[in-house]
């Protein structure tokens, strides 16, 4: 019984993560299908993180009492690695997708593999620690992910809808590295008095500009005039007056 409160947990926040993106696709909700096979992708993203982080570390150790390669290890091995590890999943093979049809997309599927990677995570860290690290990862490291993902997302929509942009989907990469790699480093370091407040920082401008990013490219949408309704009247005013 306790296993399955543990898997519970750690499937909990993943999940519920996923449902409000689901939810916030308003104008053409991708196929449930495809939510499943992004899914699916995260899981597959884990594996290709552990083989890369694995050799790498045949040629890089770390110093854990050192300032400095701690950053190289937040920055490079972890934040980078994982990031790459979704990225090439979404920008490889969903990015191309029929489906993917406006901008918000670039934030669902990327969220989905995002939250394939760390509920297996999720799974492997609480089978070992047990019933706290599932409580706190469920309101730490599970939504730090999900706002990774949604400022890449944001970046590939951008990239895919907008002319000549196409380099926004380095920022993608470069954007959730920069913010992975701010929040782990401040963890890494814990040893620093105060540091972790970082990482909590770190967070909370994650959450605030993913909140900014949904609502930019809600409004982006090219299906958005299908769900308005049916009294325009102020939006056709608006519209005269422009």
């Amino acid at each position: 019984m306790d296993i399955l409160i543990l898997l519970a947990l750690a499937i909990a926040p993943g999940a519920a993560i996923g449902l409000y993106i689901y939810l916030k696709d308003k104008h053409e909700r991708e196929p449930v299908g495809l939510h499943m096979r992004s899914f699916f992708f995260g899981i597959l993203s884990v594996f290709v993180t552990i083989l890369i982080s694995r050799a790498i570390g045949v040629f890089i150790t770390i110093n854990k009492q050192s300032v400095g390669e701690q950053a190289v290890h937040a920055f490079l091995i972890v934040a980078l690695v994982e990031e790459f590890s979704k990225f090439i999943f979404v920008r490889g093979i969903l990015y191309n997708n029929p489906n993917f049809n406006e901008p918000f997309d670039g934030i669902v599927y990327s969220v989905m593999v995002s939250m394939g990677f760390a509920t297996f995570e999720n799974i492997l860290y609480v089978t070992d620690g047990g019933i706290s690290t599932a409580l706190m990862r469920m309101f730490t490291a599970v939504p730090a992910h999900a706002t990774f993902a949604i400022l890449m997302g944001f970046y590939l929509g951008k990239a895919k809808f907008e002319r000549h942009k196409s380099y926004y989907a380095i920022h993608a990469l470069a954007v959730a590295t920069l913010f992975h790699g701010a929040y782990d480093y401040c963890l890494f370091i814990s040893f620093v008095p105060g540091i972790v407040f970082g990482a909590v920082a770190s967070l909370v401008v994650g959450i605030w500009l993913s909140r900014k990013a949904i609502k930019i490219h809600q409004l982006a949408s090219p299906f958005i005039h299908r769900t308005l309704p049916s009294d325009n009247s102020d939006i056709d005013q608006t519209d005269q007056n422009t």
